[in-house]
């Protein structure tokens, strides 16, 4: 080769490998934000506020809504999969990094400098506070004589019944560490999500919840804000939570915008105005004033066939058969084994009936953890295991049910086991094995609506953010479509089971 021809050849391959690496950093560079959000109305305005900043610098992002609580988001931060989140320092410091009561209020410095390690930044401080605090309806704690949270140590005070939010009875700046502070003789409650709470006290069911400061229905719900007398709540300044890699620049002029008043309002215009999630932050970022009196609120048939019902029903249905598929390919071969070898079968469909037995988010969560990653995968495995045992169990029980006859005489026209098995036995037990497969793939359209908490879509998504604003109208929109998908998938499996049931009649 000519030296000039070995010169023409290095520069093709420069040349080659210049272009790879611009298309993989664009590529990288495409690669959009992250943003994701807790259930309750404040973190949606706030992560669709992030989005559209984002977006009107020209970043590329999205917004994962409503992903379950504080563990799942430090999770999905740490595997990114989320790259920021709407977060608030009291929350940082005491429940995700454990730090002391006497830690409870640090410098921004100080709380960068303690999450360092984890890689990640708290940064751009948004403008208020919105603090824990406990209240009750105004004329009950008149009636009582409570103004104060220790108040709550009055013998008047012990025939409360307390209607606090799943999260607060388990956090390390919640209940339990409230009442040991306080010394508060009474007995935690059973857990109640924050969007119902406030109805619920309305209606007298309860008579003392767990509130944020910026909550939009505390004045109209006339409650009384008790007073933390002794400083147990720490501040809870809303900054945003990020990897340490998240560029500010383009989240910097939110620093100081929002005041608690303005947030107050924006959760107003959702909650008892009826705007969307999406429209206050829009206007917002845009400088757009809202529309005199509010928005009118949806009706049922409009919110049931709004745009995203085509988005949402693919990916139900991706959730439901990717993991029913999933669960045929392994449930089948274990109700073989547990068949084939009937010392197996105790134990091997006692251990798919403990995975039943796990809480849907609890194993999510779980599996958060183990694959480091949110959406999608986590669920498709979650709904895998809890598929597996009607489909091993009817698959063992339909084999059982062949009568020893004819697999005896199937052996002694010289059919090999296995295709004994594959011809005649299979056969045989299908209409009961299909319908193990019809009850799993029918559990599995109801379960599919929790895949919402950890970003994987589906009818889920809906009821998800009905639940957060207490809008019956947004949770009915997502659970009627999941009940007619779960009636059409019961019903194909039926006719199916009916064709399978004639064909064996007539084989036998």
């Amino acid at each position: 080769m000519s030296i000039a021809a070995r010169i023409g050849w290095m520069r093709n391959l420069l040349t080659m490998a210049l272009l790879a690496w611009t298309v993989s950093a664009s590529v990288a560079q495409a690669a959009p934000v992250v943003v994701g959000s807790k259930r309750f109305t404040e973190s949606y305005i706030l992560g669709e506020i992030v989005r559209e900043t984002l977006q009107a610098q020209g970043v590329e992002a999205m917004h994962r809504q409503g992903l379950g609580n504080t563990g799942i988001l430090e999770q999905a931060l740490s595997s990114g999969a989320v790259d920021v989140y709407p977060e608030y320092t009291g929350t940082i410091v005491r429940e995700l990094l454990k730090r002391p009561q006497s830690d409870a209020n640090p410098t921004l410095a100080q709380l960068n400098e303690w999450l360092a390690p984890r890689g990640l930044k708290a940064a751009v401080p948004l403008g208020f506070n919105n603090t824990y605090a406990l209240a009750m309806l105004e004329s009950r704690a008149a009636e009582l004589g409570i103004s104060r949270i220790s108040d709550l140590t009055k013998p008047s005070a012990q025939a409360l019944r307390l209607g606090l939010s799943h999260e607060f009875l388990v956090r390390g700046d919640g209940w339990p560490a409230l009442k040991l502070a306080y010394q508060l003789p009474l007995a935690a409650p059973n857990g109640l999500d924050h969007g119902l709470a406030y109805d619920a006290i309305s209606a007298s069911r309860v008579d003392l919840i767990d509130i944020y400061a910026t909550d939009a229905k505390v004045g109209r719900y006339k409650l009384r804000v008790l007073q933390d007398d002794r400083g147990f709540f720490p501040k809870y300044d809303a900054v945003l939570l990020m990897r340490a890699g998240v560029d500010l620049r383009p989240l910097a002029r939110l620093e100081g915008r929002i005041a608690a008043d303005k947030m107050i309002a924006m959760n107003a215009e959702v909650e008892l105005d009826g705007r969307s999630f999406a429209q206050v932050a829009h206007d917002f970022v845009s400088g757009t004033l809202a529309p005199a009196g509010g928005g009118a609120r949806q009706g049922f048939v409009a919110r049931l066939f709004a745009p995203d019902l085509a988005r949402l029903t693919w990916q139900h249905l991706m959730l439901v058969f990717g993991s029913l598929l999933l669960a045929i390919a392994v449930g089948v071969p274990l109700g073989i084994a547990a068949w084939r070898w009937p010392r197996s079968s105790a134990w091997l469909l006692g251990v798919v009936a403990v995975l039943q037995t796990v809480p849907s988010l609890a194993l999510l969560a779980f599996l958060i953890a183990l694959m480091g990653s949110i959406g999608l995968g986590p669920a498709l495995v979650a709904l895998f295991l809890y598929a597996l045992l009607p489909i091993v169990r009817n698959t063992h029980a339909g084999l059982r049910g062949v009568p020893e006859g004819l697999s005896l005489a199937a052996l002694s026209l010289g059919l090999t086991p296995r295709q004994s098995l594959r011809d005649v036995q299979l056969p045989l037990a299908l209409p009961t094995l299909m319908a193990g497969v019809k009850t799993a793939a029918v559990i599995n359209v109801g379960t599919a609506t929790l895949a919402a908490f950890i970003g994987a879509g589906g009818f889920g998504e809906r009821i998800v953010a009905g639940l957060a604003v207490n809008d019956t109208g947004a949770m009915l929109a997502g659970a009627v479509p999941a009940a007619v998908l779960a009636l059409v998938v019961q019903a194909v499996f039926e006719l199916v089971e009916r064709k399978l049931l004639r064909q064996s009649a007539h084989a036998s």
